[in-house]
Formats: C-alpha cells, sequence, structure tokens
C-alpha cells in the first residue's frame, strides 16, 4: 500500500489526476498520509496549499473550498487519535466509511446546506452551525 499512497501523493503535489481519478476517496487518503506524517497544524496547511494548487493546474481555482478542506482534515486527525500507528489506509477507510462518503456527507451534521455551500465558507472557514445524532 506504501507505493500506491506514494503515487497518490506524487500525482496530486504534481497537479496531475492519478490514476483511476482524483474523487472524495482520494482528498481523503492525500490528507490521512499528510496528517500520519506531519503534526496537524503541518498538514493542514500542507493540504490546503497543495489542494489550491492541484486545482488550479486543472484549470478549476473555484473548486477548492476552504471550509470542506479544514472541517474534513480535522475530522480525519480526530479520527487517527488513538488509532493503532501501523493502521494502513484500508483499516482506516473501513473503520471511518463515514468520512470516504461524499452525499450524503458526513458534515450534514455540522453544517446547514445554505451555510456550507455559501461564499463565505468557500473563501473562508466557518464554524459549525448545526449538529445532531444524524
Amino acid at each position: 500500500m506504501a507505493d500506491e499512497d506514494d503515487a497518490l501523493l506524487r500525482a496530486f503535489e504534481s497537479g496531475v489526476v492519478p490514476d483511476g481519478g482524483f474523487h472524495h476517496a482520494q482528498h481523503v487518503r492525500v490528507a490521512w498520509n499528510y496528517l500520519r506524517t506531519r503534526p496537524l497544524p503541518s498538514a493542514l496547511a500542507r493540504f490546503q496549499a497543495r489542494l489550491r494548487a492541484f486545482a488550479q493546474a486543472r484549470a478549476q481555482p473555484g473548486l477548492y473550498h476552504e471550509t470542506i478542506t479544514v472541517a474534513y482534515v480535522l475530522l480525519i486527525a480526530e479520527r487517527l487519535h488513538g488509532a493503532p500507528a501501523d493502521e494502513g489506509w484500508d483499516a482506516f477507510a473501513a473503520r471511518n466509511a463515514d468520512l470516504l462518503a461524499w452525499k450524503p456527507s458526513i458534515l450534514d451534521r455540522y453544517y446547514r446546506p445554505e451555510t456550507l455551500w455559501s461564499e463565505r465558507a468557500r473563501a473562508s472557514f466557518v464554524m459549525p452551525d448545526r449538529l445532531s445524532d444524524r
């Protein structure tokens, strides 16, 4: 799996769509890799910068969404806390399937749609405005 992770990270950091595409699960996997090898502030900053650069390289800078990016990195970091140090991607993904679903998204628990999809949330991190048991 390390080879698969390395290939994914190389493609992402080069602004190239990796084999199989760069969908939500691949975003989560890249963030997971960063968080396993860096402290949270450094992992978050790197993921934000590289995701913006990736979107720019694809000529789609408007796809970058600050609140979604930050919220997912924080959720992944929370889920990594207390996990076995040698836990691989497959085990993490199986244990956290809710992080891999895009629609419906785990963020639906924390944000009202009009908040999450606002221009303000796209441009800068917005704190959650809804909590529920869903």
